[in-house]
């Protein structure tokens, strides 16, 4: 078998760190959690470029440096609860759990979520735009893909001062966004233009036109 361990060294050094990943505990986990067992295995030739991964069933794996550049700027502390909205195959929630926080990992497509236990990654299976109240509230939500809305609902499972992160599409634009839970609302902040691919399920209705 290939080994990797090169490939996560050259990601953490020449990806994470020049594009703004900062916080220790993100680099160590992306560091050490094998990105290439979390893709189909005519993919993972290309598990460390920094693009998105397709992993089947129309979703993809979340460009590394793009994963830890929201991870980074949402600082996910030791000890929190999160909660992974559009799981897919577990890279991301494995990457929490590895920087020590308790995980619930949320994914809608069954089959996904067997990958992802077959990788060890405990995966609860339901509606992605409900979210998983059963677990909130939430220190911090990860939404692993673009949304055009985020429901009012997901944020709800936000503890007070919890963090949601996310690529938000503005005109066709996905923006690497980080938002804050304060008052019953979210507070967003923009980050950078990132080619990050759509979680489906949160298009915007459309405004009806004659």
């Amino acid at each position: 078998m290939q080994d990797f361990s090169l490939a996560r060294r050259t990601m953490v050094d020449n990806q994470l760190r020049p594009q703004g990943v900062t916080d220790r505990g993100v680099l160590a986990a992306m560091g050490k959690i094998e990105r290439e067992r979390f893709v189909p295995e005519s993919a993972r030739a290309l598990a460390y470029f920094d693009r998105s991964v397709r992993i089947g069933h129309g979703r993809y794996l979340m460009p590394p440096a793009a994963l830890g550049r929201l991870l980074t700027e949402a600082q996910p502390r030791a000890g929190e609860r999160a909660l992974v909205i559009g799981s897919g195959s577990g890279y991301s929630a494995a990457v929490l759990r590895e920087a020590g926080l308790e995980v619930v990992a949320l994914e809608s497509d069954q089959a996904l979520a067997n990958q992802a236990d077959s990788v060890g990654v405990e995966t609860v299976v339901g509606s992605l735009q409900d979210g998983w109240n059963k677990g909130a509230p939430y220190d911090l939500i990860l939404l692993e893909g673009a949304v055009e809305e985020v429901p009012a609902g997901l944020a709800n499972q936000l503890a007070p001062g919890g963090r949601i992160a996310g690529a938000i599409v503005d005109r066709g634009v996905a923006r690497l966004s980080v938002g804050t839970y304060a008052g019953g609302s979210v507070g967003w902040r923009s980050l950078a233009d990132s080619d990050v691919e759509t979680l489906p399920g949160f298009e915007r209705p459309r405004a009806f036109t004659f």
